[in-house]
């Protein structure tokens, strides 16, 4: 009976033909690893050589196409591994012999003596080729030696760019997001809404066939209805990057469609041929190599999941045009604010990009419309991550969508940020959520929320992460109970602690030095016989509260002390003058470049608040733990130091007790 499986029945064919393939040490993930380093390598050397990064890009997703097609089938008699044979001992050979199999792959037809499918679908829609020398050949022989049929979709697309895109070149070694990851938000926004809605389709289905005179066209029109529904149900990821989210989108509809088409099958119904293809994602991508991945990605994994199921492939063409994933900035065009295409969902990992690094990562004039085209939408301050938020809130709001999961930055919670979510919950439901996860961006480890919402509320249970809540709160905290329904983003300041917290100093320059070198310059003297104590302080970032104190000292010519006062402090000066001076003369800031000895942000209500105590309470602002420290006056802190301009021992220990400390949390 296991042979029935198309899966099981390949086991079989290996243990025959092709017996390395049941090494348990060649995974899917190290082929794919293995493959995305081999093609990346190929990409650096291509663009070394000043081709252009677009035709670059094709050019590669056409070979990996050839190499995933052979191993499949799709190509016969190994028919690419021997053009490479060839063209390694003749490689000004080559592009004559690629562009003669990408010409019938366009079109269908002959190459040589073998009959060739026809492909195009966009991705041979010329038969261009790029030359290759004989290190690159080797390369791609090497890469053809690979089981390119077992490549996984879900992370191939992401390593590949990393080697596509130069400035992604050195994330190669880096991890990525799994496909475990990403089913976070797949469940709970595609999987489980179609799989309850199936239920009941199915309950009805059985009382019609479960009658003494079986009603089976009534029955196969419910289910028809269904299946309906289901290819007609479309996915948009605005951020798709290489595709990691669209081909696991996709795979789950078919699961979907095959799992229902079984169950109908066992009631007594007619299965029919899988309906739901790469038509049911749509993407937006601003990258060109990305948005060229994603498309490539999104067919591997519909073949890989047609031929695995035992289905044939639909070959008029094998390749369907994938013109709905769109090369383009999903935020702004030339009118204003971009439009998104009408989706029954929208999921997606968007950028995140913090306010201080927006401006020099998309520039001044693009900011400055991005925020006056969101005004009143998403605060100035919040990161770039929110937009995506909000333009998936307003297409859910119009009806142009019906249920949205998006990853965020963890600071989603809090702040500017979290006013996105305040107005999601405004006009619809916040139904699924996890606080605070690790996931790879980037090929770094951060901390992100998963944020599952909707316009309605929804028929599955409520689930913060993964337990079941009675509502999840803007601030992702939830009432675990009717009886216990606090919602903590409605707490209100409390007017006694006015004027009683601030953030530290922001220097903008190197004012710091060591604290051997502060002492020696403190016995200098100097021409307004003041002592270089005047202007040299012990110096606390949130290392220094965090770990052990790192002894840095500060420069701080204070707050309204001119140039001219300030260079009577001869060698502390001189030091400003060599090394911040420099730095601060091509910064936007009229005041950073006139006040150039002064700190950017000197934080006057903070001293004002400090100048009469001995001593006050710091804590740092970015820590996995909430606890608080003791400074004395002299002492500056810097902007990542929370100041609590308090003396007494009664408000260090409110601070310091296990109620605070949740609460902080």
């Amino acid at each position: 009976d296991d042979l029935a499986d198309p899966a099981k029945l390949n086991l079989l064919r290996w243990a025959f033909t092709e017996p390395e393939r049941l090494r348990p040490t060649i995974t899917r993930e190290k082929v794919t690893k293995d493959a995305a380093t081999l093609l990346g390598g190929l990409a650096q050397r291509l663009r070394e050589r000043e081709h252009p990064p677009l035709a670059v890009a094709h050019f590669l997703t056409r070979l990996l196409f050839c190499l995933f097609a052979e191993d499949i089938g799709l190509l016969p008699n190994r028919l690419f591994s021997e053009l490479l044979s060839k063209a390694r001992q003749s490689p000004a050979d080559f592009s004559a012999r690629a562009t003669g199999l990408f010409s019938a792959m366009q079109k269908g037809g002959f190459f040589g003596h073998d009959h060739i499918l026809w492909f195009n679908g966009g991705l041979f829609d010329d038969a261009s080729c790029l030359p290759l020398e004989k290190p690159d050949l080797d390369t791609l022989h090497s890469a053809s030696a690979l089981n390119w049929s077992e490549i996984e979709p879900a992370i191939f697309g992401t390593l590949f760019e990393r080697g596509l895109d130069p400035s992604k070149r050195s994330q190669l070694g880096a991890h990525y997001t799994d496909a475990g990851s990403i089913e976070r938000l797949v469940g709970p926004v595609i999987r489980e809404p179609l799989l309850a809605e199936w239920a009941m389709v199915k309950a009805e289905i059985t009382s019609l066939m479960g009658v003494k005179k079986p009603k089976k066209v009534q029955a196969q029109q419910a289910l028809q209805a269904f299946l309906s529904r289901l290819h007609d149900f479309r996915v948009l990821d605005p951020a798709c990057g290489s595709g990691n989210f669209l081909y696991v989108a996709l795979r789950t509809l078919k699961d979907i469609e095959h799992h229902v088409g079984l169950e109908a099958e066992a009631l007594g119904l007619q299965r029919g041929f899988p309906s739901v293809g790469p038509e049911a994602v749509v993407g937006i991508e601003i990258n060109d190599y990305a948005a060229e991945l994603a498309r490539l990605m999104v067919w591997i994994g519909e073949i890989q999941w047609m031929l695995g199921q035992g289905y044939s492939l639909n070959d008029q063409p094998i390749l369907k045009p994938l013109n709905h994933i769109e090369c383009r900035d999903a935020l702004l065009d030339g009118n204003g604010e971009a439009g998104w295409p009408v989706a029954t969902v929208i999921i997606g990992n968007p950028p995140f990009l913090g306010d201080k690094r927006q401006l020099a990562g998309l520039g001044d004039a693009y900011m400055a419309t991005l925020r006056q085209t969101f005004a009143g939408r998403v605060p100035g301050g919040a990161d770039l991550v929110c937009y995506w938020f909000e333009k998936a809130r307003a297409q859910l709001e119009n009806g142009n969508a019906q249920r949205a999961g998006l990853v965020a930055t963890n600071s989603i919670r809090g702040g500017a940020n979290r006013k996105v979510l305040d107005h999601i919950r405004e006009t619809g439901v916040i139904f699924n959520a996890w606080s605070d996860q690790e996931w790879i961006n980037e090929g770094a480890a951060v901390r992100v929320s998963l944020v599952c919402f909707g316009n309605k509320e929804p028929q599955q249970p409520v689930l913060l992460d993964d337990l079941p809540v009675v509502a999840i709160h803007t601030d992702l905290t939830s009432s675990g109970s009717a009886s216990t329904a606090l919602d903590l983003t409605h707490a209100e300041p409390i007017p006694e602690n006015a004027g009683a917290s601030f953030i530290g100093t922001t220097k903008n320059g190197p004012f710091t030095l060591s604290g051997d070198l502060a002492r020696q310059w403190l016995k200098f003297p100097n021409p307004n016989g003041r002592p270089n104590s005047d202007v040299l302080r012990p110096w606390a970032n949130g290392m220094d509260i965090n770990r052990r104190p790192s002894d840095t000292w500060i420069i701080d010519f204070g707050m309204g002390i001119s140039g001219e006062q300030a260079a009577l402090y001869e060698i502390p000066f001189e030091h400003v003058v060599k090394q911040v001076k420099p730095t601060r003369d091509y910064l936007r800031r009229d005041a950073y470049r006139k006040y150039w000895w002064r700190y950017a942000e000197n934080r006057p209500g903070l001293r004002r608040a400090i100048a009469e105590l001995d001593r006050f309470i710091a804590t740092s602002m970015v820590s996995k733990h909430r606890f608080f420290v003791w400074l004395p006056r002299i002492q500056i802190p810097e902007n990542l130091v929370v100041v609590i301009a308090r003396s007494d021992d009664t408000t260090f220990g409110i601070l310091h007790s296990r109620f605070h400390e949740l609460w902080a949390l």
